[in-house]
């Protein structure tokens, strides 16, 4: 059995065009979503790949985590949680404040507040000292920086399917490098393709991936909690423990060329989608 692909036509009437088994998309904003949503409801016999309402809260990084800190995530194989994080919307002049009354301590991750694809959204700032907070530029989401030996695991989801590659990350920071650094610095969008560190000679308590088992309960918990398919994970394991990791990011219908086998792995996924739809279909 073989994969038709066929590009939606934005002027048209997306009732008028297909049939199709399959809608994937990836577009954003009020128009596109009141469109998709009123073909769900007329076409309940199309999977729409995924719900636009449930896509919408990974385009704030407040709802974006909030999903994960509610989840029970603890067991024998390890712990997830969220790192400390405050969400700034206006007066950078504020920030320094606000800080110190929400607890949090530095050095500070500060990235957009709001995910729209743009590269923009993924910039990534670290600032190392209070009086440099003011020169960041809100709306964004102050998270405490974590050391975990500069590496990331990005957990890539795929209906039931899941991937782990390691990227390399931002280094640890010590306490005395904290106290000769100071300013906000930018660095560039650390997931990058030529930032793969699973051929990299590692120290194996920072390159150990995370338990399967672990992997297996997080994805099935955020599946239905986001109401997603198509999403990744950016986790971190902080430095010195074996089984304490931390969600920093979540990114829908991510760019699935940089996980391994992911063709025989979509085309599996979108197969699968339409044998259960046939499946449920009443004999006639």
């Amino acid at each position: 059995m073989g994969i038709f692909f066929i590009a939606i036509d934005l002027n048209r009437p997306l009732s008028d065009q297909g049939p199709f088994d399959v809608v994937l998309h990836k577009l954003a904003g009020k128009e596109w979503s009141e469109i998709i949503e009123d073909y769900r409801q007329k076409h309940p016999e199309v999977t729409v790949l995924d719900p636009p309402n449930a896509v919408q809260h990974l385009h704030s990084r407040q709802s974006m985590l909030q999903g994960v800190a509610d989840l029970n995530l603890s067991d024998c194989h390890g712990r997830v949680v969220v790192p400390k994080q405050l969400i700034v919307t206006k007066d950078p002049l504020s920030i320094p404040n606000e800080v110190d009354k929400a607890g949090l301590k530095l050095p500070l991750v500060a990235k957009p507040l709001l995910v729209d694809g743009s590269a923009k959204s993924h910039e990534l700032f670290l600032a190392y000292d209070q009086c440099s907070l003011s020169e960041l530029e809100p709306p964004l989401v102050l998270q405490e920086f974590v050391n975990h030996g500069g590496v990331l695991f990005k957990v890539y989801i795929v209906g039931e399917a899941i991937k782990v590659v390691r990227r390399f990350s931002l280094p640890n920071i010590s306490k005395r490098e904290l106290e000769k650094l100071a300013g906000v610095f930018r660095f560039p969008r650390v997931s990058c393709a030529a930032a793969s560190a699973d051929d990299a000679d590692l120290d194996p308590s920072i390159a150990e991936l995370p338990e399967r088992p672990l992997l297996e309960n997080l994805a099935r918990q955020l599946r239905q909690r986001l109401g997603l398919r198509l999403f990744n994970v950016d986790m971190i394991r902080e430095h010195g423990t074996k089984d304490v990791f931390y969600v920093i990011d979540i990114n829908y219908f991510p760019g699935y060329g940089k996980m391994p086998d992911y063709e025989h792995i979509f085309t599996d996924f979108l197969l699968s989608l339409v044998q259960s739809k046939h499946k449920k279909r009443p004999a006639t």
